[in-house]
């Protein structure tokens, strides 16, 4: 199978109008009649500043947009476009201050869109993202595939198509979306998901030029533009290149100053260079302003290694206070909080039904490789060995499952191979995770093996 071919990129291409994941405007509400709206995550949290503040850069932009759609919904209710536009443009402001409440807005518009005419294919790929940010991935499936039906030439349909086969284990499948995707629309969306593919499929460097086509193609918005331009500076430090990682992020910092995903790169790039105070002080700023659970887990993980137990003990409080808002939106979240308690050896009976739910519901290699380690963190180690291996099966580069492949090995008394995957992870990434990075070393020198330096 060829692996996404690479697609000269076309500099005259003019005006993007769908992005990664969703690149159009905000709009406020509709005159139609909206249910009772429910609280943002700040007023549920009773902290105020948290998700309520959106970065300022885009925001200003975006906001100006949401006055000018919400006249011409005023004027014209029934508009199917402006209904659907702005279901994708509360999409969007839900990826901007991290709220889930606008999930069921989005909902409603989308569904105003197919009363007035049930083959709009804005609105069925605009439901099939919803589905997909409420990792309801076989139905986001299911409505791609109708928008894809409706309007073959959307190639943001592609996309969700493709991001949906790809959490569904689906993989050869979604390679060949996702080349259909960049052959009919090479842009920031096309390229994004053509990294993502290359670097499950262990293609590194190819995935760094995919993504380095991205932040070239530029986006619609400044929240487009500067998630690529991070995403690049992940795939940097996931390979150790911290210089490269740290300009990346930077970059994404002069699009937007105030983004916290560009912000807490920095603040891992200061915890790998050893300046952990640093690192907590950023993480307590960025997490007062954006309520982002991977952003508090390692807030919280920091705080604790530092001493700082009851602080540390808030953050991961707070972790499960936001669970239970996004649930109450219908997002799926057992699997992150499965690997969250597992991680932290905690509710570890229900965790584990979570892990096996998701594995049936989503068989991805990310869904296999969290069982197996909520099965080691239950003792189950040959279970989870068969497990991990199914985790491992693309041959993805990923630090962390090699960690857990290592672990589980060396419970099971396999010495050489757990030797292998502990020094694999620390070879590829020394930093590949502030809560589990020592342990590898620590594992792998008591096994004899070689630590690679931090």
């Amino acid at each position: 199978m060829q692996l996404l071919k690479r697609h000269k990129r076309d500099l005259t291409l003019a005006g993007i109008v769908l992005a990664t994941l969703v690149a159009l405007v905000i709009i406020a509400a509709p005159s139609t009649t909206p249910a009772a709206p429910k609280a943002s995550v700040g007023e549920i949290l009773g902290t105020g500043s948290r998700g309520a503040t959106a970065q300022t850069g885009g925001a200003a932009l975006t906001d100006s947009q949401i006055a000018a759609y919400q006249d011409k919904l005023k004027v014209k209710s029934d508009d199917t476009t402006s209904n659907a536009r702005l279901g994708l443009a509360y999409l969007q402001k839900a990826r901007e201050v991290s709220d889930p409440t606008y999930y069921g807005k989005a909902e409603a518009v989308f569904k105003k869109a197919l009363e007035i005419d049930p083959k709009n294919a804005e609105a069925m790929g605009g439901l099939g993202s919803l589905a997909l940010s409420r990792h309801q991935f076989a139905e986001a499936l299911d409505w791609g595939r109708k928008a894809q039906e409706a309007r073959p030439g959307l190639s943001y349909n592609y996309g969700v198509v493709g991001d949906a086969l790809v959490e569904l284990g689906r993989y050869d499948e979604a390679v060949q979306v996702v080349q259909q995707m960049v052959d009919m629309r090479p842009d920031v969306s096309s390229y994004a998901r053509v990294s993502y593919l290359r670097e499950l499929y262990g293609k590194y460097d190819g995935a760094i030029e995919a993504m380095q086509e991205a932040v070239a193609a530029g986006g619609p918005t400044l929240e487009n533009r500067a998630w690529v331009t991070y995403q690049l500076g992940m795939l940097y430090f996931n390979k150790n290149d911290l210089a490269q990682a740290e300009a990346s992020f930077n970059q994404a910092l002069l699009m937007m100053p105030d983004y916290v995903y560009g912000q807490a790169g920095l603040a891992r790039i200061k915890a790998a260079k050893g300046d952990l105070e640093g690192a907590i002080s950023l993480y307590a700023k960025i997490t007062q302003r954006i309520p982002l659970t991977e952003f508090i887990i390692e807030y919280g993980d920091m705080l604790n290694a530092t001493g700082k137990t009851t602080e540390a003990g808030r953050q991961y409080d707070l972790v499960r206070a936001i669970q239970k808002i996004y649930t109450q939106n219908g997002v799926n979240t057992d699997m992150e909080m499965a690997l969250f308690d597992a991680d932290h050896q905690q509710n570890l009976p229900l965790a584990l039904e979570h892990a096996r739910q998701q594995v049936t519901a989503r068989p991805s290699i990310k869904a296999s490789d969290v069982l197996a380690w909520t099965l080691y963190q239950t003792g189950d180690y040959a279970a989870a060995r068969e497990t991990s291996q199914k985790a491992l099966r693309l041959g993805t580069q990923d630090a962390l499952s090699f960690f857990h492949a290592g672990m589980i090995a060396s419970k099971l008394g396999q010495t050489d191979e757990a030797r292998t995957y502990l020094d694999k992870a620390l070879s590829i990434n020394p930093n590949f995770s502030f809560l589990h990075a020592s342990e590898a070393r620590k594992t792998l020198a008591g096994l004899g093996g070689p630590v690679a330096a931090k």
